[in-house]
């Protein structure tokens, strides 16, 4: 009997590091959990539960991977550099970098609070750029690396009730890009991956039918799904000649 085929992508993995933001649960555990079977040492990073992240970790090694966690509100300056450097001086190198963490503050504009929009544009997008500029560092230095920005398929085209959220996700195209164009001389690549509906607590109270009608494939995503995407761009030799793209995971609810 033949032996099974070698997975690539695992073994280019092994030895390396990769910093996932608001890892504790839905996408984020979805993505440290796929690229921990990818072959990477994965930090979870979580902002509140301990014990959630602790589950992520002990559900990767549990598979045989190798994680750990470190806590960080990833819109605190301070906090993101102790992060980095935290990891940095444990593993001696991060490889890949998701931004993940986001949070939803939604309302109608005429009645959304400040507060409300500043924190979800401080989070979702200056969090982004905090933590970027803060691995970009070292990657550049190596002359090699991987940074994948979760963004969403509101950016490119709206929605009701998420003007904080839509703006910020739409930011990050534009981060992406130019980061992208910025750091590609040094070998580093930047992307972004853009889920539609994906079956999550928080879809789980919607109204379906009209969501359902609008996606050509007909069923929301899932996690594990947004994950392989991630996964392909951070880990799949065949990325390395990918850079500055948004890659929709969204059952081809959007087309462009």
């Amino acid at each position: 009997m033949p032996p099974p085929p070698s997975d690539a992508s695992h073994s280019s993995a092994q030895g390396k590091v990769a910093l996932v933001t608001g890892a504790g649960r839905g996408i984020g555990r979805a993505i440290a959990e796929a690229l921990a079977a990818a072959g990477f040492t994965v930090v979870v990073n979580y902002a509140s539960s301990e014990q959630a992240a602790s589950e992520v970790v002990a559900a990767i090694e549990a598979a045989g991977g190798q994680a750990w966690s470190h806590r960080a509100d990833v819109a605190d300056e301070v906090q993101v550099e102790a992060m980095v450097r935290a990891v940095l001086e444990r593993e001696g190198r991060i490889d890949v970098l998701v931004n993940n963490a986001g949070i939803t503050r939604d309302g109608l504009l005429m009645r959304m609070k400040t507060a409300d929009w500043q924190s979800v544009i401080d989070l979702n997008l200056t969090g982004v750029f905090l933590c970027t500029r803060a691995v970009s560092k070292p990657m550049l230095k190596a002359r090699s690396g991987r940074i994948i920005n979760i963004t969403s398929v509101v950016a490119l085209m709206g929605n009701a009730g998420q003007a904080n959220y839509s703006a910020a996700k739409a930011g990050l195209l534009g981060l992406t890009r130019s980061n992208a164009a910025e750091f590609a001389s040094r070998g580093v690549t930047v992307n972004a991956v853009a889920p539609g509906f994906i079956e999550s607590d928080m879809t789980a109270e919607l109204d379906k039918e009209p969501i359902l009608a609008a996606i050509p494939l007909g069923r929301m995503g899932s996690a594990a799904e947004v994950a392989g995407a991630v996964r392909f761009l951070a880990a799949d030799p065949a990325a390395a000649y990918i850079t500055g793209q948004v890659l929709q995971v969204d059952g081809g609810m959007v087309m462009r």
